[in-house]
This record gives C-alpha cells, sequence and structure tokens, in this order.
C-alpha cells in the first residue's frame, strides 16, 4: 500500500508542468518602453512579461523591476532590453513539477517562463500555480499542516 508520501513524490516527479496552471505568456520586443510595458502589464493585470526577438525568449521583466525602477525614479522612455534580466531561467514544456519546484526554490524565483525546443515560450509557471496544484491534488496534506510544522501542541484544541 502507497502511503500519502509516495504518492506526493510520484505526481510531482512524473505530472508536467502543464498540470501547474501556468499562465499564458505575455511577450514584448525589446526595443519597447519601459512606458508602454506598465502600462500593458496593468492592462493584462499580469506580473511579468517576457522580453522577446523573433519569437525566442531574450529577458523577462517582473513587477518587482518595475517597483525597483519606479523607486528610483527610472525614465519611462527606457526600452525594457537595458531592464530586463536577461537569459532568464526557464524550464522546458515537458519538465516535472518537482523539477519546477526545486528550480523556483534554488533561484528563489516566483515565476519561470516555460519554453519549446527552440526557446519560444509557452507559458509562465508562478507561485500561484504551483500553491493551487498542490492544493488540489494533496488537499489532506495541505489542509492538514499545522500552523508551525514541527512543532508538537502539548495542549488540548478547543473550548
Amino acid at each position: 500500500m502507497k502511503g500519502p508520501t509516495v504518492d506526493f513524490q510520484l505526481s510531482l516527479n512524473s505530472e508536467s508542468v502543464e498540470s501547474a496552471h501556468p499562465t499564458e505568456p505575455l511577450p514584448v520586443e525589446p526595443d519597447t518602453s519601459l512606458r508602454d510595458v506598465l502600462a500593458l502589464l496593468k492592462a493584462q493585470r499580469s506580473s511579468c512579461v517576457l522580453v522577446c526577438r523573433d519569437g525566442v525568449l531574450e529577458g523577462i521583466f517582473t513587477e518587482r523591476d518595475a517597483l525597483k525602477l519606479m523607486a528610483d525614479g527610472s525614465d519611462l522612455s527606457t526600452p525594457v532590453k537595458d531592464l530586463m534580466v536577461p537569459r532568464p531561467t526557464s524550464v522546458h514544456t515537458d519538465a516535472k513539477v518537482g523539477d519546477v519546484i526545486r528550480a523556483m526554490s534554488k533561484g528563489g524565483y516566483r515565476r519561470l517562463p516555460i519554453v519549446d525546443e527552440q526557446g519560444v515560450p509557452t507559458g509562465v509557471v508562478g507561485v500561484p500555480g504551483i500553491l493551487h496544484y498542490l492544493v488540489e491534488h494533496f488537499p489532506e496534506a495541505v489542509y492538514n499542516l499545522p500552523p508551525e510544522p514541527g512543532k508538537i501542541s502539548t495542549e488540548r484544541e478547543g473550548a
């Protein structure tokens, strides 16, 4: 009989990143101005744009980058290619959910572009999608976590 930990590991190591509720990529050209990128992020209610040349991923620009630039009073006419994170870590369309979680954890990323064999973005996997996946697939493990994992209550719960 398989236990919850075994099922959990099997799912993480066998299910595709497409199971983790990726969002549609929001591509922009490298010469797009910061002003236009900010307007696009707002209009699309997105947390990032993928900077692409001829459809191929070259960089990423996130709302965190935007906040830093706004705090510095950056020129809104600056092209996004001068502000993006170049050659961002990405995952391939055949990546498994477990690999994505490890990459996000190791790099401290909140989102990763998903690319095909040619480097063309097909989606963006983010923390909300990963959390949705975990709750959807393992509700008992997620909902039954104590407020402080590893700490065992010595007092009886309830009134």
